[in-house]
C-alpha cells in the first residue's frame, strides 16, 4: 500500500465512525489544550516575577531601614544608633569603590487629596539621579529634575494607580493636590509599575503605583516626621557597575552600616538579581510541574486510541485476512493502523492546540491571572499528542498485522 492509501483507508475508517473517532480524540484534545494553557499561566507569572525585579535593577542593592514599634525604636536609639541617614551613603560612596550611583529616599504615609477625592498614598522624598538607578517611566509630563531638587520646590510625581483614584481621565499635569496638609503641583506621571504581592524583605506587599514622588530637599523641610526618633532614609539603592560581584558588595555594605550603626540590627539588604535568579529556578521547576500534571491527560487520552484501535481491529479481522490474501504485508497492514492512530493524534492535537491558545487568551482577558502563549509550549504539547498517539497505536497495529489471514477471513 502507499501512504496516500493508507491516508485515505484512515479517513474513510474513522469517517464511517465519526462519534466514536470524536470522544476517541477527546483525551488527546483536552490534553494538549490543558498543557499549553498550564505553561501559558506560568510563562506569565514568570513574566511579571521577571517585570518586578528589573524594576528594582538587577545590578543594585536595596537597604531598607527596619519598621519598628515605637518602644522597639526607643530601645535602638538608646543603643545610639540613628538609623539610616545621608552620612551613610556618604560612608557607602567613600568606601566601596563598584558604585556607580545611589539614591537614597525618605518616606511617609499621607492622605493625597484633590477636591472631593482623595486616597492614601506613600510619599517619598527622592534625589533626581533615581531615574538612572531605578527603572522610572514616564507616562505623562517630567520627572523631578535638578532645578525641582535644589530650589525645594513643592512638585511631585504621581504612580499610576492614585493619578487615576484621584483624576479618573483628567490630566494631572500642572494641577495641585493635598499631600497631608501642603500643596504640591503635578509634575508628571509614571507609568504602570509592577505589583509586589509576596514577601520580599521590607519590600512586604508593597504596591509601587500609588506612591508619589517629591524632592528629598523639600521633604525634609515640609514633611513633618509621625516620630522624631524616625530614621532620616527610609532606603537607599546602590547601583553597581554589574551585577558579577553583587554579594561581595552586599557584604561590604554590611559591615559598613553595621559598624555607623553600632551592631544594631535595623536595616535589611535586598539583591533583587538574586531574588530574580531564585525566582526563575521556582517558575521553572513550576512550569514542569504544571505540564507534568496536564500530560497525564494526554497519557490518558493515549489509552483511549489505544482501546478504539483494539476494538477496531477486533471488528475488522476478516478486512485484515482479505487484505493479507490479496498479497497485503505485514507492514502494510501495520502502516494502515499506526497511520489512523496518528490521525486520530494529529486531529485531535491540532484542535486541542486551538482550544488551549483559546483558553489562554481567556483567562487573561476574563481573570487577572496574566498568561503568556510560547511557541515552545504549543510544540511541546503537539509533539507530545503525536508521540502518544504513535506509541499507544502501535500495539493494536501490531496485533493487526500478526492476524494469520486464513483465521482472520473465518473470523466472526
Amino acid at each position: 500500500m502507499h501512504i496516500e492509501e493508507s491516508i485515505r483507508v484512515a479517513f474513510n475508517g474513522l469517517r464511517d465512525h465519526k462519534f466514536r473517532s470524536f470522544l476517541t480524540m477527546l483525551g488527546i484534545i483536552f490534553g494538549t489544550a490543558s498543557v499549553i494553557t498550564m505553561i501559558s499561566i506560568g510563562e506569565g507569572a514568570k513574566k511579571q516575577a521577571m517585570a518586578k525585579y528589573q524594576d528594582l535593577g538587577v545590578s543594585n542593592i536595596i537597604i531598607r531601614d527596619k519598621d519598628f514599634t515605637d518602644t522597639e525604636l526607643e530601645q535602638v536609639r538608646t543603643k545610639f544608633s540613628k538609623g539610616l541617614s545621608l552620612d551613610d551613603t556618604k560612608a557607602i560612596g567613600e568606601i566601596l569603590p563598584l558604585i556607580i550611583g545611589m539614591a537614597p529616599q525618605a518616606e511617609a504615609k499621607l492622605d493625597a487629596m484633590y477636591h472631593d477625592k482623595s486616597s492614601k498614598a506613600t510619599v517619598i522624598g527622592i534625589t533626581p539621579e533615581i531615574t538612572d538607578i531605578l527603572n522610572f517611566r514616564m507616562d505623562k509630563g517630567t520627572f523631578i529634575d535638578m532645578d525641582h531638587y535644589n530650589r525645594h520646590l513643592k512638585v511631585c510625581v504621581l504612580g499610576a494607580n492614585i493619578a487615576r483614584e484621584l483624576f479618573s481621565y483628567e490630566d494631572p499635569v500642572g494641577r495641585n493636590i493635598k499631600l497631608g496638609d501642603q500643596w504640591f503641583e503635578v509634575a508628571g506621571v509614571l507609568k504602570i509599575k509592577a505589583l509586589f504581592t509576596e514577601t520580599i524583605g521590607e519590600l512586604a506587599a508593597r504596591d509601587l503605583n500609588n506612591d508619589v514622588y517629591i524632592p528629598l530637599s523639600t521633604f525634609s523641610k515640609r514633611i513633618t516626621k509621625s516620630n522624631i526618633l524616625l530614621s532620616e532614609l527610609k532606603q537607599v539603592t546602590v547601583r553597581l557597575k554589574s551585577s558579577d560581584r553583587l554579594l561581595e558588595a552586599a557584604d561590604i555594605v554590611r559591615s559598613i552600616l553595621a559598624r555607623r550603626h553600632f551592631n544594631n540590627d535595623d536595616f535589611s539588604i535586598i539583591i533583587p538579581y538574586e531574588l530574580m535568579e531564585q525566582e526563575k529556578h521556582e517558575s521553572r521547576i513550576y512550569n514542569i510541574l504544571l505540564a507534568s500534571i496536564a500530560a497525564i491527560s494526554l497519557i490518558v487520552g493515549g489509552i483511549g486510541i489505544m482501546n478504539i484501535m483494539l476494538a477496531s481491529v477486533l471488528e475488522r479481522t476478516q478486512e485484515i485476512g482479505i487484505r493479507r490474501a490479496v498479497g497485503g504485508r505485514r507492514s502494510d497492514i501495520m502502516g494502515q493502523f499506526v497511520t489512523e492512530a496518528m490521525t486520530l493524534s494529529i486531529t485531535g492535537g491540532l484542535i486541542g492546540v486551538f482550544l488551549g491558545i483559546a483558553l489562554s487568551l481567556g483567562i487573561g482577558i476574563l481573570t487577572e491571572v496574566k498568561t503568556l502563549i510560547t511557541v515552545y509550549s504549543v510544540f511541546i504539547a503537539f509533539s507530545f499528542s503525536v508521540i502518544v498517539g504513535i506509541t499507544f497505536g502501535y500495539l493494536p497495529a501490531k496485533r493487526a498485522a500478526d492476524l494469520k489471514p486464513i483465521e482472520s477471513i473465518r473470523h466472526e
